[in-house]
């Protein structure tokens, strides 16, 4: 009997809802979603009890912010379903949809932070998350030039910028900006500040570190497109400048994906595509999403 119910198991079903089969017969590590790398005391508690009484007393981190419980006996699925939903927990997912939206904790906690991370990453959950698409598709946001979140290695990565000008009468000529500037895009010259943009990489180091405000500063968002990190490695590129508004960041990230989706083929991850049809169809389409075209 045991071996006939096996047998009619909807695996693609399963591993769907975040379901994915063991080596051991009969077990499923079951992925939870997680939405920048947050969740509730709340929730670990709830999980801690499903991983103690339904699994075998562990959990899994993930190399994407991820959770997942291992060796759910199938018989135990929809028991453990019922008991996650009590504590606030959803399944995750798995096979050719979105996956989890990860992000650092960005300007709220981190000193070096540009943006809200976690509410980008929640809209970004709430706009994406589940997406029916021909292959998987991930999203990373990372705060600042110092990328913790590895951005480039997703097929869609945000990191948080900030354009930065000069108020020259806030300025107390005490040059800690251009000692902060590792891009040595700044230079005092000892009644002024020099910024060379060619040379800047909107990092927002050197009106971090001023003691005065000197400097105005806009925050936004460098998007890269066709990251990849797996059996190949590619780093996603920055197509186009700096996004100011998330108004423009959605009918970017819209028009990539939705590119993705029209023309790629089953299976096919979104750099093999880009590869394949060639960038310029690609760059002429967020171009006019980015234009508001």
């Amino acid at each position: 009997m045991e071996d006939t119910t096996m047998a009619n198991i909807d695996y693609a079903a399963l591993k769907k809802g975040g379901f994915m089969r063991q080596k051991q017969k009969g077990y499923f590590s079951l992925r939870l979603q997680t939405v920048g790398g947050n969740l509730t005391a709340e929730n670990i508690k709830t999980v801690a009890e499903v991983a103690e009484k339904y699994g075998k007393g562990y959990i899994h981190m993930t190399s994407r912010q991820g959770i997942e419980i291992p060796f759910i006996n199938f018989k135990d699925i929809e028991e453990v379903r019922s008991k996650l939903a009590d504590g606030g927990v959803n399944p995750g997912v798995c096979g050719p949809r979105v996956r989890t939206i990860t992000a650092c904790q960005g300007r709220e906690i981190c000193p070096s932070g540009c943006i809200d991370t976690y509410e980008l990453a929640k809209k970004l959950d709430e706009h994406y998350f589940g997406r029916e698409l021909p292959h998987k598709f991930k999203f990373g946001v990372t705060g600042c030039q110092n990328n913790c979140l590895k951005a480039e290695e997703n097929d869609i990565g945000i990191k948080g910028g900030m354009e930065v000008n000069w108020v020259s009468d806030k300025c107390i000529n005490c040059g800690v900006c251009e000692k902060a500037c590792r891009e040595q895009a700044i230079t005092f010259t000892g009644s002024e500040i020099i910024l060379d943009k060619s040379k800047c990489n909107n990092c927002g180091r050197c009106a971090k570190a001023c003691p005065t405000d000197a400097w105005d500063t806009e925050s936004g968002f460098i998007v890269s497109f066709g990251g990849l990190f797996g059996n190949r490695i590619y780093k996603g590129e920055q197509l186009l400048p700096m996004i100011k508004d998330e108004e423009t960041l959605f009918r970017v990230t819209d028009a990539a994906i939705g590119f993705f989706e029209e023309n790629a083929n089953p299976g096919e991850r979104f750099r093999l595509l880009l590869q394949r049809v060639g960038e310029d169809e690609f760059r002429k389409r967020i171009q006019a999403a980015y234009e508001g075209k």
